[in-house]
This record gives structure tokens, sequence and C-alpha cells, in this order.
């Protein structure tokens, strides 16, 4: 026996223990290996070694680095690998031959039980990637034992085991022999629903279900059933999960936990925009009506030049979060010092909305009988009232509710009201509206249009409320809120002094605006835009422009976005500062 030797080994391993703070782990460049995926597995087991650089010329180091670097290349195939350090100048290099690899030679694979019939249960298990002649590849070998394992019981099959699973290396003849045998089980159905808490929402829990009793269970699909739980709004939590430990007769039962939102919510809401001023909201909403999942809410709105009142009624129908039936009943006094309008609106709408899941498609048909007493321009004040079928087509598509970076909008709007079907006119209006947004690195553009038209036999008792205007933050920057419409001179009825160019509404509408903006800090964003449009009743007049400059804070609450506008018309040119809160699209 070489004393010497063992005395050596046994000192390096006593001076590793006692200087052990003083060593570092090996950082070495590696030769010899062209994959970089087994060049980076053998710099992490490396460093898993604490010596010093000086030491590692010995022969116990240098035995101990050839079997890590061993252990770190077989998961690829490599069984007969050499490595050997050389230092140089300080550098530690490490020499790898990797000879040849292990082949695979013979792949044997087979299902016992039900899910051999199943033909996508068949399709995933000969999903294996590994195939006679490729590479010997353990981490995809292990890999697809762990997936095939997971798909069996996202897909009911909770029984599922591996019967047998070899991997026999024969490493004299370069070869690798794999036998996977799966014992599958049998499919589990869902089964019925079991409700912990309060049982009003029993009915609700049931038609939002997307599967039936005795239906294969599929993890995807209770995802999906979680998911329209929490979008349905009736809860403050809620989770579904399968109880596998008390299936009967291969039917789980699906536990549905709850909390529901309380009674009734408050929210207040503050804020101010350049057309309304200071504005303040107050909502209501009471979830839960009935065991139906019939909903109710009011909103009360203050602003300057508008006050309303409103009451929703919802009832679901067969898609409880998509389909339902909406009663709306408002009160609405409006009043508008430039366009010299005061209007007092009780309306009372049905609607009937429908969107498909997942779909950014929505359509309204809706019912809307509304009674306007108006005053507008120089005409004595009167009433109309109108009962209007409707239809409305939607689409919207957003990457974002508050900040967007990329999102299309797109909506059509059709009103008819016929005389003496409870209209005091025949009257046909309609609008259809788009923007789309896109982002690019730091560059962020907006465009966005609107046209509308009215038809009718007597425009003069059109309601204030129907009419077209245009100018303000929404529509064409530069010009005060409705500003841009046909012009009529009227008498002030407190000074009894007569006031030109004020706007009554017009038949028309059509409007455009382009913004550009580029982000010049984390939250900050500098923004050019081009406004044009008009509000008319025959397109002789000439169209009314607003460019300007302005920024972008993108704030938690949303983006808030400030304005410096120029209008341009035939009779206004003027500067104006325009501000908004929330989401541009």
């Amino acid at each position: 026996m070489n004393y010497s030797s063992v005395f050596s080994y046994y000192w390096l391993a006593i001076c590793a223990i006692l200087f052990h703070a003083t060593a570092w782990s090996i950082e070495a460049d590696v030769e010899g290996v062209e994959q970089s995926e087994i060049e980076e597995n053998i710099r992490l087991h490396l460093n898993n070694l604490d010596v010093e650089t000086n030491a590692l010329t010995d022969p116990y180091w240098q035995e101990e680095i050839n079997r890590t670097v061993a252990t770190a290349v077989e998961p690829f195939g490599y069984y007969n690998s050499q490595a050997k350090v050389e230092i140089d100048d300080d550098t530690v290099i490490v020499h790898v031959n990797l000879d040849t690899p292990l082949i695979v030679a013979n792949v044997t694979r087979e299902i016992i039980g039900p899910g051999r019939a199943d033909e996508a249960f068949h399709k995933q298990f000969n999903n294996f990637p590994l195939q006679q002649g490729d590479v010997l590849h353990q981490p995809e070998y292990e890999s697809f034992k762990t997936s095939m394992f997971n798909y069996a019981l996202s897909h009911g099959y909770f029984d599922f085991s591996w019967q047998a699973t070899r991997l026999d290396l024969v490493r004299e003849d370069r070869e690798a022999n794999i036998l996977l045998i799966a014992q599958s089980g049998p499919q589990y159905q869902f089964g019925q629903l079991k409700l912990v808490g309060e049982d009003k929402s029993e009915a609700i829990l049931e038609r939002l279900k997307p599967f039936t009793e005795g239906e294969p269970y599929s993890s995807i699909t209770l995802t999906n059933y979680n998911r329209r739980l929490n979008q349905s709004g009736y809860f403050s939590r809620v989770i579904a999960r399968p109880v596998v430990s008390e299936a009967e007769n291969l039917k789980v039962p699906v536990e549905i936990t709850l909390v529901h939102k309380p009674k009734d919510s408050f929210n207040v809401g503050l804020g101010a925009a350049t057309d309304t001023g200071p504005r303040l909201r107050l909502r209501w909403e009471r979830p839960w009506v009935n065991s139906r999942g019939h909903s109710i809410s009011s909103e009360l709105f203050i602003s300057s030049p508008e006050q309303s009142l409103t009451v929703d009624y919802r009832i679901p129908m067969q898609d409880i979060t998509r389909d339902y039936l909406s009663i709306e009943a408002g009160y609405q006094f409006i009043e508008y010092s430039n366009s010299d309008t005061e209007a007092e609106t009780f309306s009372v709408a049905a609607h009937r909305y429908w969107q498909e899941s997942d779909s950014p498609w929505q359509r309204d048909g809706s019912l809307t009988y509304l009674k306007e007493t108006y005053i507008q321009g120089s005409d004595d004040e009167q009433t109309t009232q109108l009962i209007m079928p409707g239809y409305a087509l939607r689409y919207l598509d957003r990457d974002d509710r508050l900040n967007v970076t990329k999102g299309t909008y797109f909506q059509v709007f059709s009103q008819v009201g016929q005389e003496g079907l409870g209209s005091d006119i025949d009257i046909v209006k309609a609008v259809i509206e788009g923007g789309i947004i896109r982002t690019y690195k730091k560059h962020w553009l907006m465009m966005r249009a609107e046209a509308g038209a009215i038809k009718t036999n007597d425009f003069d008792s059109v309601p204030a409320s129907l009419r077209f205007f245009a100018g303000g933050d929404q529509s064409i920057r530069g010009f005060a809120y409705r500003d841009i419409s046909p012009k009529d001179t009227v008498t002030n009825l407190e000074t009894g002094e007569e006031e030109s160019d004020v706007s009554v509404g017009g038949k028309y509408l059509a409007t455009a605006g382009i913004e550009y903006a580029y982000r010049v800090a984390e939250n900050w964003r500098a923004a050019l835009f081009m406004d044009a449009g008009t509000a008319t009743n025959d397109f002789d007049q000439d169209i009314a422009y607003g460019f300007g400059t302005g920024f972008h804070w993108l704030s938690p609450i949303g983006p808030v976005r400030v304005y410096a506008a120029r209008g341009i018309s035939d009779y206004e040119n003027s500067w104006r500062i325009h501000f908004m809160i929330g989401p541009a699209l």
C-alpha cells in the first residue's frame, strides 16, 4: 500500500474541513463539449466542489473532478466520459472527452386498463420523445413519466400508476433499452355539486356549471367553472374542487366553498374633466335579490351641466355573466350653457345582451321609451315622446382594463321610432364608431373615428339628447364640449339679450383623431395629436380641426391625460386645456 498517497488523501480532506471558509467553488473553462446544455450541467456540478485552485493537480481532486463530470454527462447518454484538469496561468481548464453516447436500441411501451381504448389518452402516451436510434436523454425520459402522470390526473384517471418503468444500460454495446408499462385505471366522471356555505346560490351554481353529471372529468373544464364563478359577480370568494376520496361509482363530487358578497354594497367616485368639471358618482348594488340571481343597482351622477339617477334590474339568462336581460329606468337633467340646451328626460329601457364565452363580440337588442322636455336654441319648450326598438353590436379586445397598450374597439348602433306606434315622429338614428391602439417598444399610437346620421320627418321635434354634437375631450379637442354643431341665434331668458352662434345639434356627425405618444420615463409619455370633424345638417360647413400636445401619466388608478389643444374652425380659433382620467379605449 502506498501510505504516502493515503496520508495525502486524508490530509486534503482534513484541510477541506478545517479551512472550508477559505475554499471556493470551481470556475473553469470546459473544453471538448459542443452542446451548451451539457456544458452548463458540467459547470453546475463543478460549482458544488469547494476546493482551492492549487489543490486541483492532486490525484485525489483529479479523480473527484472526473467523477463529477461523469455524473453531469450521464443523463445525456455519455457513460464512458473522461475528464482532466489543467491549470494555465491561474485559469482552470477542464478537458472533457465524451466518447460515444448510448443509443436507444429498444422502446417497449404498453397501456393496461381502460385508457387503452381512450384515443386522447393513447395519443398522449404515444408522444414519448425518445425513439429507436436516438441518443439517450434521461431528462426527456423522466419528464415524460411526470407529464403522463399529470395528464392522467387532469383527465380523471385518478388511479393511474406506472406498473413498470425501466432503463437498462448496456455500456459495453453503447445501448439503452426502455420499458414503460402504464396502468391507467378507470376514468372518473363528474358527480354532483357539494355546496359548503349558504344554499341560496344553488340554482346559480347549477346554471354556471359547464359540465353535466356523468361527463368524463377534466381539470380544464373545472378551471373554466372556477373562472365563471369568480366572474359572476355574486361571490367575494369561491372555489370548486374535486373530492376524489368521496367518489362513488366512479363519480367525483365537486365541492364548492364560497362566501357571498355583502347584501348591499356602496361605492363613491370622485372625478373631474374639462367637459363636465368636478363630478360625483354614488353607486348602490344588491347582488342577490332572489335565489335565481336577480340583481339591482342604482347610480346617482352629479356634475355642473348634468344630474342623473338610474336604476338597473338585471335578470341572468342562460350564461349568467354574458347573457342577461337588463331593465333600466332613469331620470336626467342637463343644461349646457354653450349650446343653450336644457333638457329633462325620463326613460325606461329593456336590453337583452348576448356574448359568447371568451368572445370579444357583444350583441344588444333593446326597446326604449323616452320622454323628453327640452328647450333647444330659439325654439319654444316642447316635449317629445318616443318608443324605439334598437340593436347594437360591439367588439372590444384590449390587453388591460386601465393602461391599454394593445386594443381594438368597434360598435354599430341603431334605433327606430315610428309616428303612430308610440312615437310622436318618424326617426331612424344610426351610429358607427371605432378605435385602435398599438404599442411598439416606447411608441404608442391611437386612432379613432365616429360617424352618425338621423333621418326624420320632423327634425325640430328630435330631442336634444338624440341630436349630434362634436367637440370636447372625447371628440375634437381644442373646442368646448358639444360646441361644434349647427348654430342659431337665441334670446337669453334671464338677460333678455340675443346670443349668436349657439350650438343646437345636427343631423349628421363625422369625427376622427390620431394620437402618438412616446414613453419618456417609466410612467410618463409625451403626446402629439390631431382631431378633425363636424356635426352638421348638410356638410356645407367646413371641417373643424384640433391639434396640440400633452402628456400621459400612467398612475395606479389609470392613465391621467392632459393636453393643450388649438381649435380651428370658421367660428372659433382658441386654445384649451383638456384633462382626462381613465382608459383611452
